[in-house]
């Protein structure tokens, strides 16, 4: 018997699409990528003009600090000048003493208080320690000129004459919380079963401490002691409220300064605080990446 043929189908046509057919998914996908990948010009725009007008201030000052002639409006030549002038200057150099001498002393009591601080936060349970943990937010989110007025009626009610010691205090006090809340996070993310090992081989409560809870806190707490250092630096607010009549902050004593005139040496100086300031930062947020860690510094708890 012969194989019976299989009959060929032609082949249907093509439907064509109807003009009341639904069009294709893959269209409105290659639209919201194209719309996804035009940049926002109007937000680039924003962002230009808001720069420029938050740098362009702080770039005139510094141009004008090498301005060779004694004039704010005129620039005639490069010139160190004003700079020399700053260095012979006996207020402004006592000033600048003070201001370092404040930082330091902030710097170094806010990391021994807020290091214990957030061991304690992180460690303690409870709803006080939650607490507690609220509380240490309530300074960063609270205006600093109530902050430095309180300071300022404090002292005057226990009869605490305004000096250096003074506007010490009040550094102090504002910047335990930055360090808490930058460690906080740090501490949080350590292992504690590292810590409980050492116990385990020997080593007591403090020695766990000191020899494993510490070092790993090393590159937060350098970090923040750097950030401490540039912030108490450039405070003006707190320092005017706190300080007293001689010596005063370099901060406050360009205000001062400023009150009569504007004179070329203030521009040097704002020159020589931004160049620290930026310095500073800049170090603080490399730290981490010098120990071989990657990312820079967290001020957010949590992130």
């Amino acid at each position: 018997m012969t194989p019976r043929p299989v009959p060929r189908t032609a082949p249907s046509p093509r439907a064509e699409p109807s003009p009341h057919t639904a069009p294709s998914p893959r269209t409105p996908r290659r639209r919201r990528r194209r719309g996804a990948d035009r940049r926002p010009r109007f937000a680039i725009a924003v962002t230009a003009v808001f720069f420029a007008l938050l740098y362009l201030p702080v770039g005139v000052v510094v141009l004008f600090s090498f301005n060779a002639q004694k004039s704010l409006t005129v620039f005639d030549g490069v010139s160190l000048r004003w700079y020399r002038a700053f260095l012979r200057d006996d207020v402004l150099v006592g000033s600048l003493g003070m201001s370092l001498q404040v930082s330091l002393v902030a710097m170094a009591v806010s990391l021994v208080l807020g290091v214990a601080l957030a061991l304690g936060l992180v460690r303690g349970r409870g709803r006080l320690g939650s607490f507690a943990g609220l509380v240490m937010l309530v300074p960063l989110i609270t205006p600093e000129i109530v902050t430095g007025v309180a300071s300022m009626m404090l002292f005057k009610g226990l009869g605490i004459t305004l000096s250096t010691t003074t506007v010490m205090l009040a550094e102090v006090t504002f910047s335990i919380s930055y360090v808490t809340v930058i460690l906080r996070s740090r501490i949080a993310a350590l292992n504690p079963e590292v810590e409980e090992a050492a116990m385990d081989l020997g080593a007591t409560r403090g020695q766990a401490l000191r020899l494993v809870t510490l070092p790993a806190l090393l590159p937060g707490i350098l970090a923040s002691g750097v950030l401490i250092f540039a912030l108490v630096f450039d405070d003006f607010v707190l320092a005017y409220f706190t300080t007293g009549v001689d010596p005063q902050p370099l901060s406050v004593r360009i205000y001062s300064a400023i009150r009569f005139g504007v004179q070329p040496t203030i521009n040097a100086v704002g020159t020589l605080m931004l160049v620290g300031s930026i310095a500073l930062i800049a170090f603080a947020l490399s730290i981490p990446r010098l120990f071989g860690r990657r990312g820079g510094l967290d001020l957010l708890p949590g992130k």
